[in-house]
């Protein structure tokens, strides 16, 4: 295996909206193959006909292009070792199913859903093993010609796995190290269905990335209870030589760390759980979306990486180039981390500072339109420049920003109880006649004739500026005062204080 070239392959199910512990899983593999200078591929694992969605292989894929990790080779893409579906490979699996019926490995089992149900409640803790499947309705307990008439005349079955009692199964896990299991824990596990025609998870697995030459596998820790049973598939096809090296990564934990990471812990607290927004076909119901929310991509890739696994050095805030380069497989936690969603916040903010002005101009530009102002880039530029620092989201520069570009309507009540003084109206009157003779309105020119008539007059610097703030902001918040009258313009300052002397009186 060390020979070959890392072939890697990130396999969802089309069952609905992609969770963000896939993302990680998915991020995790990216990050070892193109550290290796390997391929990274996408495969759809749709055999469970029952539960497939409609739109959540597109959202799959939609999900990855915006958070910038591309594939090599996928259903989207193409590649040598098509099809990338496995609903589309149905006809390669068959032959591995009569691989193991003939060799004994696997049989024919008729037991129907009623038949099974009643043998759970008439045993507890029921397992279809080496000590009750010769009690059941299978081709161990049939003859071959009852058997064949069976399938003949259209009955439905199911193809198990032969799993030998008492034999001990060794995985060996990158993260986790040699995992040594009894068989005997094990039961025999559904291969293949004959209603639909398509082999389970388990055995589509298995053909598939032994196919593809897939050389690790990295997926959650759910996963690590079925390793032993693959181990065994591939002793059982005699494909041990091939056998990909595992790594089992570990849970996304509840922010409390106290179980598995769930949509309801997203709605109780206010984060989302998916990478983008989700309309539920059926329901119509709307799950929200980190993009959607507000989060930049290269964050939610940063804040991912940092959970189960770090540089070892200090470093937080990492590129996806960063990450590739110090990225090890070896150092993954093997116990679960904590979904720090206010770190996930954090991480968007550091995103928003390290962007250039512009960026961020841009980025605000569709929230600007919705609300239908219409000012010049330049403009927003500068106002950017001097809000960005107090926001995590895009969207709250208009909370921060917004009386840069509508005059307030209205004046909070707690600040003009706490700042607008008795003489608030005369002196700001007399601040309009000083303005009115100020040519040069840049902040510094303001600055420089404001603040010595403040104190040639001996008048409180705290009273008149925060009188002043009032008046153009509407309540007590913004920037440097200077720098809101400098893109204000002078018209614009007199008239907001013009607007405050009149209704605050």
């Amino acid at each position: 295996m060390t020979n070959k070239k890392v072939r890697v392959r990130f396999a969802p199910s089309p069952t609905g909206p992609l969770h963000i512990g896939g993302v990680r899983t998915a991020l995790y593999n990216y990050l070892f193959t193109k550290q290796h200078q390997g391929d990274f591929i996408l495969r759809i694992e749709d055999t469970d006909s029952q539960r497939f969605v409609t739109g959540a292989e597109e959202y799959i894929i939609r999900t990855f292009e915006w958070l910038g990790i591309s594939f090599d080779e996928g259903p989207h893409k193409g590649g040598n070792y098509g099809p990338y579906r496995q609903s589309e490979r149905k006809n390669i699996y068959k032959q591995y199913v009569d691989q193991l019926l003939d060799k004994g490995l696997a049989y024919i089992a008729f037991d129907t859903p009623a038949e099974l149900e009643a043998k759970r409640n008439e045993t507890a803790n029921f397992q279809y093993d080496a000590s009750t499947r010769m009690s059941m309705n299978n081709s161990l307990t049939l003859s071959p010609e009852e058997v064949q008439s069976r399938i003949e005349s259209g009955d439905q079955y199911v193809v198990r796995i032969k799993i030998e009692p008492e034999q001990t199964i060794v995985v060996n896990d990158v993260i986790r190290g040699k995992v040594t299991v009894n068989s005997s824990i094990l039961d025999d596990k559904v291969l293949y269905k004959s209603a639909d025609q398509l082999p389970t998870y388990h055995l589509a697995n298995i053909v598939d990335d032994h196919l593809m030459e897939i050389t690790h596998v990295i997926r959650g820790e759910e996963w690590l209870p079925s390793a032993p049973l693959h181990v065994t598939l591939y002793k059982y096809l005699e494909w041990e030589d091939s056998m990909p090296q595992f790594a089992h990564l570990p849970l996304l934990l509840k922010p409390e760390g106290n179980g598995k990471l769930s949509k309801r812990d997203g709605d109780r607290l206010g984060f989302p759980v998916f990478p983008l927004e989700w309309k539920d076909p059926k329901t119509g119901d709307v799950s929200s979306g980190y993009r959607e929310t507000g989060y930049l991509p290269e964050a939610v890739i940063n804040f991912l990486a940092l959970l189960g696994w770090n540089p070892g050095d200090g470093r937080e805030v990492l590129s996806l180039a960063d990450l590739t380069e110090a990225f090890c497989l070896e150092k993954c936690s093997k116990s679960g981390a904590k979904f720090d969603y206010k770190k996930g916040e954090w991480f968007n903010h550091q995103y928003i500072q390290l962007k250039s002005d512009e960026e961020i101009a841009e980025l605000f530009l569709p929230l600007l339109n919705e609300k239908g102002i219409n000012a010049p880039f330049d403009k927003i530029v500068k106002i950017v420049s001097l809000v960005k620092e107090r926001v995590n989201f895009i969207k709250e520069l208009w909370e921060q920003a917004s009386f840069f570009f509508e005059a307030p309507q209205s004046y909070d009540e707690k600040t003009v109880k706490k700042r607008w003084k008795e003489d608030s109206a005369a002196r700001m009157t007399e601040l309009s006649g000083i303005l009115e003779s100020v040519e040069d309105f840049s902040a510094k020119s303001t600055e420089d004739i404001v603040i010595p008539w403040i104190e040639s007059k001996g008048y409180s610097m705290g009273n008149i500026m925060n009188a002043f703030r009032l008046a153009l902001v509407g309540e007590s918040k913004g920037p440097h005062i200077f720098d809101i009258t400098e893109i204000l313009g002078k018209e614009e300052v007199l008239n907001r204080l013009r607007q405050a002397i009149q209704t605050l009186k």
